[in-house]
């Protein structure tokens, strides 16, 4: 069977990937650094595969394909496919499932790590010149936490949550999964609220959906223990951001670190990123948890399993 490729976005892939598998899959595979509205119907009219990370395929442009047989969706979310359309037009969308368990792990470790060292206040005071002056050796005006023997729950106990448990047991955390957000009732483990008065430090794996949306707001926070830890390597929209800033100013959370805005990019602002330039034990990173290289090429090879499916 002859296969014509397309991929839309490549630069939202980053660099060094390697191609090879997919090319020799598809006897033809077009690449397009990034592909607009206006340019997609004509890109993806006679392909059998269309490869997609954030490029939104719609029902129009699914049923405007004349052969398409495989759509490959280069991340884990789908929901910048019309998944109806493509079930109406029995075409399979095969998403990446899993591909940067271990990159999004260390990663949420370096935020806990940062956030209990007060990294980023010690790097500011250093950049200030406070350490230069210092008549002492050392600086030791904010606090330091050993992660050893403080509560870990963490939200999402799929391959993400678990293997971020793992790597805080190594640490000497007590772990703990909540149940899952909107089935407490049909749920053995406890529920968010029962651990948050117990929490020290908080992580968030978990999707985002009706159940999540602002999951962490006033109410919860007001429910934690004073001075707890919260890191949000899942979705935006589960914090909302403006009560969990108020909760630091405020001290009922001792520190956030967050890979993920409400708006990404976020041309509008942030009042997170706003909020940088105050004395806040406060970290946000660029939604970079899953860059690894490991990462990114397992994207990629787990498409070209996919399309191998086509000819078996």
């Amino acid at each position: 069977m002859k296969l014509k490729g397309v991929l839309l976005d490549e630069d939202s892939l980053g660099e060094g990937i390697d191609f090879s598998g997919l090319e020799q899959q598809l006897d033809t595979f077009n690449v397009y650094g990034q592909t607009s509205p206006l340019q997609l119907m004509a890109r993806i009219q006679d392909a059998d595969v269309i490869l997609s990370n954030k490029v939104v395929l719609d029902a129009a442009a699914i049923k405007s394909c004349t052969s398409l047989k495989m759509i490959c969706v280069l991340a884990t979310g789908m929901n910048n496919i019309d998944l109806e359309a493509a079930a109406e037009l029995n075409i399979p969308v095969k998403n990446a499932i899993a591909y940067g368990t271990n990159s999004v792990a260390q990663h949420t470790l370096m935020l806990m790590l940062m956030l209990a060292t007060q990294q980023v206040r010690y790097s500011k005071a250093i950049i200030e010149g406070q350490w230069q002056r210092s008549p002492f050796f050392c600086m030791m005006q904010h606090s330091v936490t050993e992660l050893a023997g403080k509560h870990l729950v963490i939200v999402g106990s799929g391959a993400l949550g678990s293997k971020v448990a793992q790597l805080a047991e190594a640490f000497d955390m007590k772990v703990t999964f909540s149940a899952r957000p909107g089935n407490e009732g049909g749920d053995s483990r406890p529920p968010l609220i029962e651990l948050l008065p117990e929490a020290d430090i908080l992580s968030l794996h978990c999707p985002l959906t009706t159940e999540t949306h602002d999951l962490i707001n006033q109410k919860t926070l007001t429910l934690a223990k004073p001075g707890l830890l919260l890191v949000n390597c899942a979705r935006g929209g589960i914090v909302n951001e403006n009560d969990a800033l108020q909760a630091l100013r405020s001290g009922q959370l001792a520190g956030y670190a967050t890979d993920v805005l409400s708006e990404e990019p976020p041309v509008n602002g942030n009042i997170l990123l706003e909020a940088l330039q105050e004395d806040l034990n406060l970290i946000v990173t660029p939604h970079n948890a899953w860059i690894s290289q490991s990462a990114r090429q397992n994207i990629v090879d787990q498409a070209v399993q996919a399309i191998d499916s086509l000819s078996q």
